[in-house]
């Protein structure tokens, strides 16, 4: 009799940034707070992963050192992106409307 043992993956060790994580924001002293649907994880960064995935192309700038995960998209509304559902506990971030209709085209090229 064989038994399959499932390997419950710790988020906050071992996330993946394509898909686990909305949005990031870049600290100081290379600290960068990742935003899961439900938890916030800060972790220090080596300039060479802070480069590798600030050249990410998921991720777009939606101001200072904050970039947003193009793919976990749900709405552009009320000058917010939103992440999921639209709620009061909805993860969202404020975003200026000047690029707010960048990310529109963006979105709109990789869905065509």
């Amino acid at each position: 009799m064989s038994s399959i043992l499932l390997e419950a993956r710790n988020v906050y060790e071992d996330f993946e940034v394509e898909t686990d994580i909305l949005f990031f924001k870049v600290g100081d002293h290379d600290l960068v707070i990742f935003h899961g649907r439900n938890y916030n994880i800060k972790k220090r960064m080596t300039a060479e992963q802070l480069k590798r995935l600030l050249s990410n192309p998921n991720y777009y700038q939606v101001y200072g050192g904050c970039y947003v995960n193009l793919n976990k998209i749900s709405s552009i509304t009320d000058d917010c992106i939103y992440f999921g559902e639209m709620g009061a506990f909805a993860k969202n971030v404020r975003v200026p409307r000047r690029k707010q209709e960048s990310i529109r085209h963006l979105l709109k090229k990789r869905h065509a």
